[in-house]
């Protein structure tokens, strides 16, 4: 996604923008936004244990050398989450249902009144795409299917590997979306 998001022609450079994964689980893709120039990888948890495995995780991958920007692991709610200065990509993997997606696009599109182009929304298994095409500011920049990466894969099968009853399937693909903050 980081790809395709780079390909719609952000208002900066890479190297501008701070990456925050909202609903950063144990910090897979903190991890992976990591080894792009980005100013800053964060993962924003409200669960305590998973935050402590994101950090975990941070740790182990700056100690093998595979980051290239500074990453931190935030443990909170994402609604209550200040953005910092600058621009930023909020990554979402589909992270709440509807109603908390609503109070964050709300309370995003106070926080980035006056900063048009200054914030990028990648949203992964967008079930609730709806939302955010009913949020005035946000214009759609892409919307489509991304194919998922080998290590992806893997991930996914473990996990699938692992779940009670077959609660989850898995594809080759994503159904994504990209939404940029216009004001």
């Amino acid at each position: 996604m980081v790809v395709r998001w780079r390909q719609s022609k952000p208002v900066a450079p890479i190297d501008e923008f701070t990456f925050i994964d909202l609903g950063a689980g144990m910090g897979r893709a903190v991890l992976l936004a990591s080894e792009y120039p980005f100013r800053e990888a964060v993962g924003v948890e409200l669960h305590p244990t998973l935050a402590r495995i994101a950090r975990k995780n941070a740790a182990a991958w700056r100690a093998a050398g595979r980051g290239l920007a500074p990453m931190r692991i935030v443990c909170g709610d994402a609604v209550e989450f200040r953005f910092p200065d600058g621009p930023c990509v909020a990554f979402l993997f589909n992270p709440f249902g509807a109603p908390v997606l609503r109070r964050l696009l709300s309370k995003l599109a106070k926080s980035f009144a006056g900063r048009a182009g200054e914030l990028d929304v990648l949203y992964i298994n967008n079930e609730h795409e709806s939302v955010l095409k009913a949020q005035a500011g946000f214009r759609r920049m892409f919307q489509g299917e991304v194919r998922r990466s080998w290590a992806d894969a893997i991930a996914d099968h473990r996990i699938l590997a692992n779940q009670p009853d077959g609660e989850y399937a898995a594809t080759n693909w994503e159904d994504c979306s990209i939404w940029r903050w216009a004001g």
